[in-house]
């Protein structure tokens, strides 16, 4: 018999606030996160500005000496599970360190530690290039750093699916714990690719907004005048448990996961399927697994990273599965506020979809201006809007047509 699975714990790092609380204020105001690009020189880039984390202080959390051997990216991961651990109150110690399990991953990896050493590398030779590039630089080192600092010694695995990369860390996190590899997992991804070489990469795929001179304005997903997505960075981690686990320790219970999809649409590296199939199948996947029928859905917290084609795919797809009640649905995209964190969304727009269920309030799309005859469903515009929620469903889409979306319902 499958386990129950439910949340305890949630962390994270991003461009509105370095924890839960702050996070949750922000997008009930709809502040933007964006601004110009402080990290490096951005003059003569065709994006100069990003949704970057402020007020990061990982030394309040993790000894320096370790800091020392990490990318910013597993910093992140590192802080935010951390967060995660301590606010589900789970003590891991030699009885029950093998049954918890650890599966955190990113999209891209140390970027910031590439970048580095590959200017020590060109600029002053072989020799100068750190003993610590390798492993800084590798996306899996914050599943590696986080069973390293908390102990945990149960399944341990990263998973690299580019922007669905933290639903499936969640959704992969779910199946274990339901099929009894782990009685609690510590689950999520993480981004920092907020350097000179993705924002050139991205830029000449013509995949990101330029709309350089109003930051805060740039992302607006389902609206008729996006021009790409605005590069964000982050980190969003939980805490699942099985049921009986939790209960045992009396643990608090944010929601229930009762569903994952997952999909592919073979289709094209970097476009999403514009007929939106794969992404459907991903979504009636997941309402199967949960047992729910489309109209059980209360509030759908898209992908939509406010490009032209991934948010018309979106709305295709989300009509295939949700037939007429697709436009009685609220489908909003937190993106526009965050910006795309890449890795880190899925996990984070999970830990989002969370706060909507508890707070029984569905965050905006902010910067909707002009409709899109493509994308004409409920995008809950500008404002947030209180709802009776019982079950939310979150979706997150990759490069190389990765889908994945989780479901998850109020605990009574």
């Amino acid at each position: 018999m499958k386990q129950r699975v439910v949340v305890t714990g949630m962390g994270v790092i991003t461009p509105l606030g370095n924890d839960c609380r702050t996070l949750w204020e922000a997008l009930l105001r709809g502040k933007s996160g964006a601004g110009p690009i402080t990290y490096f020189d951005s003059t003569g880039y065709e994006t100069r500005i990003a949704a970057q984390v402020k007020d990061f202080r990982p030394e309040e959390h993790v000894e320096r000496k370790h800091l020392r051997r990490m990318d910013r990216v597993t910093q992140y991961a590192v802080v935010a599970a951390l967060q995660a651990v301590a606010d589900a109150g789970l003590e891991i110690t030699d009885q029950n360190r093998d049954r918890i399990g650890v599966l955190i991953g990113s999209g891209i990896g140390g970027v910031e530690t590439w970048d580095r050493e590959h200017r020590a590398l060109l600029e002053k030779g072989p020799k100068w290039v750190s003993p610590l590039f390798v492993p800084m630089l590798i996306a899996n080192m914050g599943a590696g750093y986080v069973s390293i600092l908390t102990g945990a010694r149960g399944p341990n695995k990263s998973v690299v699916t580019a922007c669905a990369t933290g639903a499936h860390a969640i959704g992969d996190a779910f199946r274990w714990i339901q099929y009894g590899e782990a009685e609690a997992v510590i689950a999520g991804g993480a981004e920092a690719a907020i350097r000179p070489l993705p924002i050139a990469g991205f830029a000449a795929m013509k995949a990101m907004t330029t709309r350089n001179e109003e930051p805060q304005r740039a992302s607006r997903p389902f609206d008729r005048d996006r021009d790409g997505f605005l590069m964000g960075e982050g980190a969003g981690v939980v805490i699942l448990e099985s049921l009986a686990h939790a209960q045992r320790r009396g643990a608090r219970i944010y929601a229930e996961v009762i569903g994952y999809g997952l999909s592919g649409d073979a289709y094209h590296v970097a476009a999403p399927l514009p007929c939106g199939t794969g992404a459907a199948y991903c979504m009636h996947s997941a309402l199967q697994d949960a047992s729910l029928n489309p109209a059980d859905i209360d509030y759908l917290n898209a992908h939509a990273p406010s490009t032209p084609a991934g948010d018309a795919s979106e709305t295709v797809s989300i009509k295939k599965v949700f037939g007429s009640y697709a436009y009685h649905l609220p489908v909003s995209s937190t993106k526009s506020m965050t910006g795309h964190l890449l890795g880190a969304a899925g996990s984070v727009e999970f830990v989002i979809s969370v706060l909507a269920l508890i707070h029984n309030l569905i965050p905006p799309t902010i910067n909707y201006e002009t409709p899109d005859p493509e994308c004409d469903l409920d995008c809950v515009p500008n404002e947030p809007r209180e709802a009776r929620l019982e079950a939310v469903m979150t979706n997150a889409f990759g490069f190389g047509g990765h889908n994945a979306t989780l479901v998850i319902r109020r605990f009574p």
